[in-house]
């Protein structure tokens, strides 16, 4: 079930709610009792490569004018 960060309008005070898809968009109601609380923007980082890939060479090449070769 998903996690959705909230925070209460009221208090400030920020908390995280597991629910539904259906339901992420239903009122909430802060740990203090406020009910005046909005769903707030969540980010997801990506890092890592992909499995079986090649690694970027280590050494110049490729790119930029003097990294791909071109200055001469």
């Amino acid at each position: 079930m998903p996690r959705y960060d909230y925070r209460c309008r009221t208090c400030g005070a920020t908390f995280e709610l597991r629910r539904p898809m259906s339901q992420s968009d239903a009122p909430a109601m802060c740990p203090a009792g406020h009910g005046d609380a909005v769903k707030l923007m969540s980010m997801v980082a990506v890092t890592g490569t992909a499995s079986g890939g090649a690694a970027a060479p280590a050494e110049g090449g490729g790119g930029g004018c003097c990294g791909g070769g071109c200055c001469g």
